[in-house]
């Protein structure tokens, strides 16, 4: 084929990052590529044309959704609109399933080839999103072992491609090296603080992370910490450090979150991608997550699973993932005896007390963090694929059909 024309939707940053990989790799395949729609500034740094920015789709929660719903449906309608009047040869959606399916559903129907990129996490909460998936995408492109076969199972075509970040991220990361790069003593404990890059996430967990920073330095004078945040949400999180009170002890950085996550001893980190970033780079962690209350109690009441934060679920044993028969999925969410490689403190659970404590337990047994990182080191291993020939080989058969 030559010159293909695709069109993308990513609707956060995370996946800004997966479609940035994935262009890659479709830029090495078709050379004359040409790609559009929403995205980022890793998209736009490959030459991808943003007809809206990614920030318009960037929004957490359920009641948190209901101002920019108006909004977030015009801007599917036209560019639904506007995809079949060009017909693109392929619609990629990139994660963001409630933007996302609707409108891949929509092209679909009308002739338009569909991939899903990123399979919803079905086997962790709102297992009905299958329904809608198979109703969406013509293919999907997981980046779990887990995922295809049980896809296969609801009559979904899709292909493991392991996880771009797993060919990205070193398997033995140069701790010296980024501290080094950072401005950072290569002796001593730093922590890193990553509160999440939605403004959401940083209102909800932004105070607690540095509340708790706070008591880990009354605990351990000379620790440093570190705080890598997106560039919009760069002067938020400067006000909330220059408020901590840990002065020359804080430095916030306009990105370099995997430098920061290659420095650091642990992290104090928001559930999300990030998380799986900090286990491929084999670091302790302390998951927390956070929202406004109704919102959480509406997510609780569909999860399946014991666990938020991706290295718990991908560590844990693989008949701890399906839920048993007859079980409700509340009561396979709440199961005794689940094993968590790293903490994670939620909602209430998640005070600036409770955090330093979990931090500080960490760096208190080195035991502990060598068992992890093996753990780590094993789950890297099985992620890390030909990413870009099995993602480019999927879409070249799709292509072709």
């Amino acid at each position: 084929m030559n010159a293909p024309r695709f069109a993308l939707v990513a609707g956060e940053p995370s996946g800004d990052l997966l479609a940035g990989h994935l262009l890659d790799a479709l830029k090495a395949r078709w050379p004359g590529l040409r790609a559009a729609g929403i995205g980022g500034a890793e998209m736009a740094a490959r030459g991808f044309e943003a007809w809206w920015p990614i920030e318009k789709l960037s929004v957490r929660g359920y009641l948190e959704v209901l101002p920019r719903l108006p909004e977030l449906l015009r801007i599917r309608r036209q560019l639904g609109d506007r995809l079949l009047a060009e017909r693109p040869d392929l619609f990629i959606g990139v994660d963001a399933p409630d933007f996302n399916f609707g409108l891949e559903a929509r092209l679909k129907s009308a002739g338009l080839r569909t991939l899903h990129f990123v399979s919803p996490s079905f086997w962790a909460w709102r297992p009905e999103k299958l329904r809608k998936l198979q109703a969406a995408a013509d293919h999907v492109l997981c980046l779990f072992p887990f995922e295809p076969e049980w896809l296969a199972e609801a009559g979904i075509a899709a292909s493991y491609v392991g996880h771009p970040l797993a060919s990205v991220i070193p398997m033995q990361p140069d701790r010296a090296a980024a501290r080094r790069a950072l401005g950072l003593p290569e002796q001593g404990t730093v922590v890193a603080l990553l509160p999440g890059s939605r403004t959401a996430e940083v209102d909800h967990l932004g105070s607690r992370f540095f509340k708790a920073a706070a008591l880990v330095q009354q605990a351990l004078p000379a620790t440093k910490f570190i705080v890598p945040t997106v560039p919009r949400l760069l002067p938020r999180v400067q006000a909330l450090a220059q408020a901590s009170g840990l002065g020359d002890a804080i430095a916030v950085l306009p990105g370099q979150s995997h430098a920061a996550l290659a420095a650091c001893d642990v992290t104090l980190i928001a559930s999300g991608t990030a998380t799986l970033e900090a286990a491929l780079f084999k670091r302790p962690m302390v998951i927390a997550y956070a929202m406004p209350a109704l919102s959480y109690r509406l997510m609780a009441a569909k999860r399946q699973l014991p666990w938020i934060g991706l290295p718990n679920i991908l560590c844990a044993p693989p008949e701890w993932l399906r839920r048993p028969p007859g079980m409700t999925a509340r009561q396979a969410a709440d199961r005794p005896g689940a094993p968590f490689v790293v903490p994670e403190l939620v909602q209430d659970a998640a005070t600036p007390e409770a955090l330093a404590r979990a931090v500080l337990d960490w760096l208190a047994a080195p035991e502990k963090i060598a068992a992890t990182e093996a753990r780590f080191a094993a789950l890297h291993h099985d992620l890390r694929r030909d990413t870009a020939r099995l993602a480019t080989d999927a879409i070249e058969t799709l292509l072709a059909r």
